[in-house]
């Protein structure tokens, strides 16, 4: 079928294993319904048990989470076995689900990488929490499916994927037809049934226009995408209001609210933790957006010139990202002022690699333009025409002055096979190694560091390579 003919929304849920310091999330349970998105009635389902490759994986904190044991999954297929089922499902359709853009589209991506397979590309995406955050605020508490569900009284969550895709739909419902119905009535009587914070938002909203607020969320649940320049489509199913909503609303999430809600795992667990090997590299999952800030630091000790420095928390900002896809290869077109090549290659960006991304923007940004800088602002993400293909943006190779010669100083493992151990292979790469490894469609993970830049005029906000992992 053609991707432009498939308009169901596809509401979709992953369960998975609770990982420890280095090791990745494995997925245990896939669900899915096709949802008609004129009439929101379910067309079909699918669902099922997932086998990961290391049942050792499976541990008790993963248990209490979501219920799934070891002997449930014993018998089950694996993701290679399903993947051509679940892309039929995903691709070219509109996605949907709780907390989706920062868990479950990166779990679906890291699987397909895992067995060597191009990953479903979604035509549009509905993430119901930030999505609801914004509509209809924290009258329901933390806005986690089970609290919504109990606040509408849909019974208890169950943490098993087709359970919770079902009840997402519901509580959409729900959320759309009180809000249509708020639209409605005098301010006075909806004052007495919703917070205060809920009051003052929406007589903000209203002063506009009382009804363009009903469609927005009534529209959000069934639209289309936008057109390559963002206009807004003369559409009633229109995609363009939600998109630039979810953007906005996930720097207004709080840390707890971007945990992934169905694990619902104590503070202490894994989001203290590193995914990755190497101390102070955060994988996207562990960051939170109102925790990211930029500061002013000297060039050096004494100096009064000063740097733009990115924090996470009190601690620099290094992020650990899987799986990136190779959307172009080495490029060596500019030389520094040692004549040596300035090496970068571009990758694809996921949505949460994204969000995190924009908001270092327009931090330093601020920063930048507040302590004076008249430099033109480069934008650390390339823009990308349409909404399938995801953003990129460029990694930079570093070089290191050594005495009078200067070598690339990142260095370059290799994983042989899917959730395999990894190797090192170069610490000193040549300009052809570099070119032979990273080549378009590539996977890697990426070890960056996030390094301002002001000079000749130009300021911005370069991603250099502390550590690449080829994937096989």
């Amino acid at each position: 079928m053609d991707t432009e003919e498939r308009s169901e929304i596809a509401f979709f849920d992953v369960e998975t294993t609770v990982p420890k310091r280095g090791e990745r999330f494995a997925i245990l349970e896939f669900g899915s319904i096709l949802v008609c998105p004129k009439k929101l009635t379910e067309l079909r389902s699918y669902t099922t048990l997932v086998q990961p490759k290391d049942l050792s994986l499976i541990s008790s904190l993963s248990v209490r989470c979501n219920g799934i044991k070891r002997d449930d999954v014993v018998l089950a297929p694996l993701f290679s076995d399903i993947a051509e089922t679940v892309y039929n499902i995903l691709h070219g359709r509109i996605w949907a689900g709780h907390n989706i853009l920062r868990f479950d589209c990166a779990r679906i991506r890291e699987a397909f990488a895992e067995i060597g397979r191009t990953p479903p590309e979604p035509k549009g995406a509905i993430d119901s929490l930030a999505l609801l955050t914004q509509k209809f605020g924290r009258r329901a508490g933390d806005m986690k499916m089970a609290t919504l569900a109990t606040y509408f009284g849909l019974g208890k969550q169950t943490h098993r994927s087709l359970d919770d895709v079902r009840m997402n739909l519901e509580v959409l419902k729900y959320c759309a037809t009180v809000l249509f119905l708020e639209s409605s009535l005098p301010d006075v009587l909806v004052e007495n049934s919703v917070s205060p914070e809920t009051i003052s938002s929406r007589t903000r909203l209203r002063a506009s226009s009382s009804s363009r607020e009903c469609n927005a969320v009534i529209s959000s649940l069934t639209l289309r995408p936008i057109d390559e320049n963002n206009v807004v489509q003369a559409d009633p199913f229109n995609m363009s209001i939600l998109r630039n909503e979810m953007a906005s609303d996930n720097n207004l999430q709080s840390e707890d609210t971007l945990m992934e809600e169905e694990q619902n795992q104590p503070s202490n667990s894994v989001l203290s933790e590193n995914t990755s090997d190497h101390e102070g590299f955060l994988a996207p999952e562990l960051i939170s957006l109102p925790n990211i800030k930029a500061i002013l630091v000297p060039f050096y000790h004494g100096s009064e010139i000063m740097k733009l420095k990115l924090l996470h928390g009190a601690s620099p900002l290094q992020l650990y990202c899987s799986c990136l896809k190779i959307r172009f290869g080495i490029n060596g077109k500019f030389l520094d002022n040692r004549g040596r090549r300035r090496l970068n290659f571009v990758v694809d960006l996921y949505p949460t690699l994204c969000s995190i991304l924009e908001a270092c923007d327009s931090n330093a940004q601020k920063l930048s333009v507040d302590s004076g800088s008249t430099s033109e602002w480069n934008s650390i993400l390339n823009p990308t025409k349409g909404f399938i293909n995801y953003p990129n943006s460029r990694i930079h190779i570093p070089t290191e002055i050594n005495g009078d010669g200067s070598r690339y100083a990142a260095e370059v493992h290799k994983r042989e096979s899917p959730g395999g151990t990894e190797k090192l292979i170069l610490s000193n790469p040549s300009v052809e190694e570099l070119q032979s490894l990273l080549k378009q469609g590539s996977v890697v993970d990426a070890f960056l560091s996030l390094e301002p830049y002001d000079y000749q005029q130009k300021a911005g906000i370069r991603l250099v390579a502390k550590k690449l992992v080829i994937h096989s």
